[in-house]
């Protein structure tokens, strides 16, 4: 067994898609409408789908926002360096919400971003876990 995707639901997928894609650096690995069931599927990660978890993004064409509750906590994405990662989100117009840094209580370098729809992706700086 392996882990094949997370999915979220987002309120426009191509402003979700170019995120995903042009800010944190993921491919668009496939886009497909159902038109009887008025939604799109697009598939982004860092790798092929075949090797690779990737994130899907739900669009449900009637619904251009969600709440999200209080039971999703986050995306986690290992960068190589926390503190350039967040410079690159926010030179490309993204939003980071917690600086990097080590976490409390501990050693890990973190860092959260979110995207267009309020979703929280915490960068985990490689070797400091």
């Amino acid at each position: 067994m392996r882990l094949l995707h997370t999915m979220i639901r987002v309120g426009q997928l191509d402003r979700s898609i170019a995120f995903y894609t042009e800010v944190l650096g993921m491919t668009l690995l496939r886009r497909h409408d159902y038109p009887e069931g008025r939604f799109t599927l697009a598939f982004v990660g860092y790798g092929d789908e075949d090797s690779n978890s990737v994130i899907e993004l739900t669009h449900n064409w009637d619904t251009d926002s969600y709440e999200q509750g209080n039971a999703f906590g986050h995306l986690a994405v290992e960068v190589a360096d926390a503190y350039a990662a967040c410079d690159a989100v926010r030179a490309k117009g993204g939003k980071v919400v917690r600086e990097a840094g080590p976490m409390k209580h501990g050693t890990t370098v973190i860092a959260f971003v979110e995207d267009p729809d309020g979703y929280k992706i915490e960068f985990i700086q490689k070797g400091t876990r």
